[in-house]
């Protein structure tokens, strides 16, 4: 079953809430369709990763093999939102004028630990390993508790906008600058290169800072660019779709119900629900008894969330490590 939704997808994400197995079955998923023959690249958003610890090898911030045509990737957070100031603090400091640049780094080092900036770093991170995938690779992300990937969906709506600001108060600022130069008389050029600089806060001639406008333009737009197309992928379910995992347990099943609402409130559908570690009917009387208290659970999903295809995946002996595990999981996925 989800090997069908997969099929014709660029980009599927999995996720829930925290300890009911999302990473095995994006996991087994990801296995599933590369011995199928589709290229796969397994990315983990949580910062708890756990891809090496399943596949039983190092799997870092760059794309490792897992498997023939699979390749995985653990984004890390802490070097991502690093990685991301450096790279603001950089252009920042090309772009503004001396007397503002320690100013500059003041409000960076605030921001490292800022609400909200591990996110928009991450989603940065997303949204550029979506952008390099192969034409033909199916990316799927191993997501973080329900929590946190309800937030990350629906950034990209929310920073397009915040961007989208930036892009206007830019340009009125560009317009100004213009007026200003317009204005500017053969006897009182020297008076107006420095008003335009006094408005600007740049005391470079004028032609210097038309291109540093033209340049913050382009990378302002280049970033809601990004931030368009990561949201028209996430609201386009012929290309992108979620599933959500669970265990057949209240707190997981109330969690699943109100993660699906919040991700149709961010126009994101919802492909299927993984009833995870279903306790055998026929293993003696008290997973017996676990079973009929499972199934209540079922039920009240079923009915929460109906028309949605529902896959359940039944608890396994051993420890779920490994290649050969996974495709265990992978049978009962579809």
């Amino acid at each position: 079953m989800l090997s069908r939704l997969a099929a014709s997808r660029e980009v599927l994400f999995v996720g829930g809430k925290g300890g009911v197995g999302k990473t095995a079955v994006a996991s087994a998923l990801a296995l599933a369709l590369a011995r199928a023959g589709r290229q796969v690249l397994l990315v983990s958003t949580d910062p708890a990763h756990n891809l090496g610890h399943l596949w039983e090898r190092r799997v870092g911030d760059e794309p490792t093999e897992l498997a023939p045509l699979l390749r995985g990737l653990e984004i890390d957070p802490a070097r991502t939102t690093d990685e991301h100031l450096a790279a603001v603090r950089s252009t920042m400091e090309r772009l503004m004028p001396e007397h503002l640049q320690g100013e500059v780094r003041r409000h960076l080092e605030l921001a490292r630990d800022a609400p909200g900036t591990h996110e928009a770093a991450v989603l940065e991170r997303i949204a550029e390993v979506v952008e390099q995938r192969h034409p033909d690779e199916l990316v799927i992300f191993d997501t973080a508790p329900s929590g946190h990937t309800s937030r990350l969906v629906a950034l990209p709506e929310l920073m397009q906008a915040w961007t989208g600001g930036l892009v206007r108060r830019q340009q009125r600022s560009a317009r100004f600058g213009e007026a200003l130069r317009g204005l500017q008389s053969r006897g009182s050029r020297d008076v107006g290169d420095r008003a335009a600089a006094d408005v600007v806060g740049n005391s470079a001639p004028v032609d210097r800072r038309g291109r540093r406008d033209a340049e913050i333009r382009q990378i302002l737009d280049r970033r809601q660019g990004r931030f368009t197309a990561l949201r028209a992928l996430l609201q386009d379910d012929t290309r992108s779709s979620f599933v959500i995992v669970l265990a057949a347990e209240r707190l997981p099943v109330l969690e699943s119900v109100d993660l699906h609402g919040q991700l149709a409130r961010a126009g994101m559908a919802v492909g299927a629900l993984v009833v995870n570690k279903r306790s055998p009917a026929d293993a003696g009387p008290l997973l017996a008894d676990r079973r009929e208290v499972e199934q209540r659970y079922v039920d009240q999903v079923r009915s929460e969330l109906p028309g949605l295809p529902l896959v359940e995946v039944p608890l396994l002996p051993g420890e779920l490590v490994g290649e050969q595990a996974l495709l265990r999981v992978a049978r009962d996925l579809g």
